[in-house]
Order: structure tokens, then C-alpha cells, then sequence
């Protein structure tokens, strides 16, 4: 990669002494991450990144410090508060901080904590979205969000809240009975209660549902399933966490939208998921 970036030196933001970025790195490939975070990462003294954050898209960070302040579940993490204040002290240092955290950092990213800690300590902040696992991971799959033969809404939620249990602000029902698509953030450790509370609410058994891990990576692996086979066929895939779940006729999408699949010599397949096989129209 060349050393410049393609615009001017002055028509790019400068990551003063005393302030904090709050930068989104994208769901995990390098590529997927915006020219305003690699600007960022050029000029930081300090990267504090979070676990879903590449080494390759480190190893863009110059002589910064890199700072770990990954959370993932189940694992001993440091507390969220212990990282907003480190960001105030290293703020008040003197120092240029990025704060990298994966997709979005308002995305179920506790980005707006973290920011609303920084405002109240008095520093300054620069917001720098990023792509969402939950957009930009299933269209890594092959899944679009929002296909107007499918939908003309989709709902993001979190499995689980700062308890560790699903959401009990979550009005299951109306998620259910509104939504046409849903998908799924951190919600591996309770898929057989969300989607027997989804099926009570009225949602069927039959409805596709795709469990997408290591998402834009190399390695990422999506298994298809039903909302009344999702629990078995991950335990028999050996799906782990961190994983993006999406529930609606939009996963069938998949069938014809696989485009990595095209990368690896298939050929595309003319046909209509959303009529079980019917050859597709002409454009």
C-alpha cells in the first residue's frame, strides 16, 4: 500500500494532542476499513483496540502503542469503566488515542459510553463510523438485509444485555410480529431461548435462519438452518461465538448470492430461491 493517501495532506482531519477517536475497524477484513480509520491509525500515539481487531490492520499503526481491551464472553475482561477512564487519562497525557473497535462503535459497540465518558471528562472526540458485522458481515454471505421481494424492515438486537441474559427491555412479541428480518448480535449463548420465545410469538419453525462466523474473513463459515432447527444443526456444525444470526426469507437469498462461491470457479445459478427453484425472470 502506497504511503499516501489519495487526497491532499490538508483535506484530512488531524488527530490533535488531548483527543480521542472513536473508530469503527469493520467486521474483520482490512480492506473494509474507511480511509478516515487508516488516517487515524497513521497518526495515533496510542491504538486502544479491541478483540476483533486484526493484526493486520495493526500493523498500520506506525510506533504506536497498541493497547489491548478486547471483552469477549466468558473470558476475563477488564470492565468497561476501567477502559473509558484509561482513555481520559491517556487523553489528558497529551496523548493522540484511537480508540479501534470492531464493525461499528455505535453498533452494540459501547462507542456511546465511551464518548459520553470522554464528553463529561472534558475531551474532545471525533466519531468515525465503521461497517457493522450485522450489514456488512451477511453481505459477505450472500444474505442482503433489505431485498424488496423480502422486506421492507429489518431489527438489530442483541442476545444478551450487561447481565449476561437476553434483553428483558426487548418486547419479543412485537419483534416478532414486526420485523420481516431480524439479526442477531452476541446472541449464541441463548439461541434456544430466543428462538422459542420468536416461534411463541408466532414466528414458524420453517423460517430460514443463517448463523454467519469469522465474518469477511477467510475463514468465515455460514450454516443455514430454520428457526425450529437452529440449536441442533450449530451444535452439530460446531458453531462457536462471536457470530452474526439472521432470521427472514432473506437468507434464501443466499442460494443465488453466494458471490464468494463464484470467487472459488462456481458458476451462478439462474434460479429463484424465493419461489423454491423457479428460473428467475429476465431483467
Amino acid at each position: 500500500m502506497s504511503d499516501s493517501l489519495p487526497l491532499p495532506l490538508t483535506a484530512w482531519p488531524e488527530l490533535r494532542p488531548g483527543w480521542v477517536w472513536l473508530c469503527g475497524a469493520g467486521p474483520g477484513d482490512p480492506g473494509l476499513l474507511t480511509l478516515h480509520g487508516l488516517n487515524a491509525l497513521r497518526q495515533a500515539d496510542v491504538v486502544v483496540y479491541d478483540a476483533l481487531v486484526s493484526e493486520d490492520i495493526l500493523s498500520w499503526a506506525g510506533n504506536a502503542d497498541l493497547i489491548y481491551a478486547g471483552k469477549r464472553g466468558g473470558k476475563p475482561s477488564a470492565k468497561q469503566r476501567d477502559i473509558s477512564l484509561h482513555l481520559v487519562e491517556l487523553a489528558r497525557a497529551g496523548k493522540r488515542v484511537l480508540r479501534l473497535k470492531g464493525g461499528d462503535p455505535f453498533v452494540f459497540g459501547r462507542g456511546g459510553e465511551e464518548a459520553q465518558t470522554l464528553v463529561q471528562h472534558g475531551v474532545p472526540i471525533r466519531i468515525i463510523p465503521g461497517i457493522s458485522a450485522g450489514i456488512g458481515g451477511l453481505a459477505y454471505a450472500g444474505i442482503p438485509v433489505t431485498h424488496r421481494d423480502v422486506n421492507q424492515s429489518v431489527t438489530f438486537v442483541t442476545g444478551h444485555d450487561q447481565t449476561g441474559d437476553t434483553p428483558g427491555s426487548l418486547d419479543w412479541n412485537a419483534i416478532a410480529q414486526g420485523s420481516q428480518v431480524i439479526v442477531i448480535y452476541m446472541g449464541m449463548k441463548h439461541i434456544a431461548q430466543i428462538t422459542q420465545r420468536l416461534m411463541e410469538a408466532g414466528r414458524s419453525a420453517s423460517e430460514p435462519l443463517a448463523f454467519v462466523t469469522s465474518a469477511t474473513l477467510k475463514q468465515q463459515n455460514v450454516v443455514e438452518s430454520t428457526v425450529g432447527t437452529a440449536v441442533d444443526d450449530a451444535k452439530a456444525a460446531g458453531v462457536e461465538p462471536p457470530a452474526i444470526i439472521c432470521i427472514g426469507r432473506s437468507v434464501l437469498m443466499r442460494q443465488v448470492l453466494d458471490w464468494q462461491s463464484f470467487e472459488a470457479g462456481a458458476a451462478p445459478r439462474n434460479l429463484d430461491p424465493l419461489d423454491r427453484g423457479r428460473p428467475a425472470e429476465s431483467a
